[in-house]
């Protein structure tokens, strides 16, 4: 299958654009930048070609999806910088990628009668509770603007197709980006104390393993709404940087032990410091990929210990 795939310059466009052609599919890549030939890491897209697209310019997507005429589109670009979406000034350019970007590439979908697969976020959710959030939950309130967002990027897919997958995530973390885990492994590695919030649950999702999984869904035609992140249950970011810390310091790395660093539970209160008002809870029920044939992904743990051996 040909597969159009936008944000291949993130964490989780790269992995999927590289799972696509590991797994036979022919995978077309695109993002804003005129050229893009490798990840942060060093490592290249497998094979692709690549097509410079501002998803916000919507004679563009048209005219682009429309000349490439794809089996199927995974659509991973999105404004994602949670805090900085915040500022007045941003909100028309957050609004313009994560909802009307979105648009645009849906109704080529429409167009096309191709099927498309959107990453979203426990964000749409207001956080309170200590109930996992159903994939099917309709009860949005989206607590920041980045939320808010893409949620309306979620109603602009599922009100203009039928042939949709709407994939949420949390707490992703990818070879190809920032994120917590190297925010953690570069300030504990300057610092002998840290503080992390305990109080704001969910579970880590690595863009490797999440890859596997939008790249098995998109010929089934198992449509609708799911939630994915890795298994291995519900967890603070705390116990996130404290295993990340353990795992580093037995891959040989000394400076992330007990006897160097020490990192202190805050709640999110005490933490402040966050323009954007964080969800407490980000549980996430994951069992209707189970129910449709699909495999989970991986425990977090796990996942872990293969990213840091490939970083450290």
């Amino acid at each position: 299958m040909k597969v159009f795939v936008t944000g291949v310059a993130g964490q989780l466009g790269h992995d999927v654009i590289n799972e696509l052609y590991a797994r036979g599919h022919e995978g077309i890549g695109s993002d804003l930048a005129p050229a893009y030939s490798g990840a942060q890491d060093g490592s290249a897209v497998v094979k692709a070609p690549y097509i410079p697209l501002d998803i916000t310019d919507r004679n563009a997507v048209n005219e682009t999806l429309m000349k490439v005429r794809p089996g199927a589109v995974i659509h991973c670009a999105a404004w994602t910088a949670v805090d900085l979406a915040e500022d007045e000034d941003k909100r028309d350019k957050v609004f313009a990628i994560n909802e009307s970007g979105t648009r645009y590439i849906a109704e080529a979908c429409k167009a096309l009668d191709i099927p498309m697969v959107y990453i979203s976020t426990d964000y749409v959710f207001n956080g309170e509770g200590e109930k996992p959030w159903e994939p099917d939950c309709k009860a949005y309130a989206p607590l920041n603007v980045y939320g808010a967002s893409k949620l309306a990027g979620e109603q602009a897919v599922s009100s203009l197709l039928d042939k949709f997958f709407i994939v949420r995530i949390a707490w992703v973390f990818g070879l190809n980006g920032n994120n917590f885990i190297r925010t953690m492994l570069k300030i504990g590695a300057s610092h002998d104390q840290l503080r992390v919030v305990d109080d704001q649950i969910g579970t880590p999702t690595y863009t490797l393993d999440l890859a596997v999984l939008l790249v098995s869904m998109i010929g089934t035609g198992r449509y609708g709404y799911y939630h994915a992140t890795n298994e291995g249950g519900y967890i603070s970011w705390y116990d996130f940087a404290a295993e990340i810390f353990r795992q580093a310091e037995a891959l040989g790395h000394p400076e992330y032990g007990p006897e160097h660093l020490t990192v202190t539970p805050v709640t999110t209160a005490e933490y402040g410091i966050s323009k954007a008002k964080r969800p407490f809870n980000s549980r996430l029920d994951k069992s209707k990929l189970r129910e449709s044939g699909f495999t989970p992904l991986p425990d977090w743990k796990d996942a872990l210990a293969r990213y840091l051996r490939e970083i450290l």
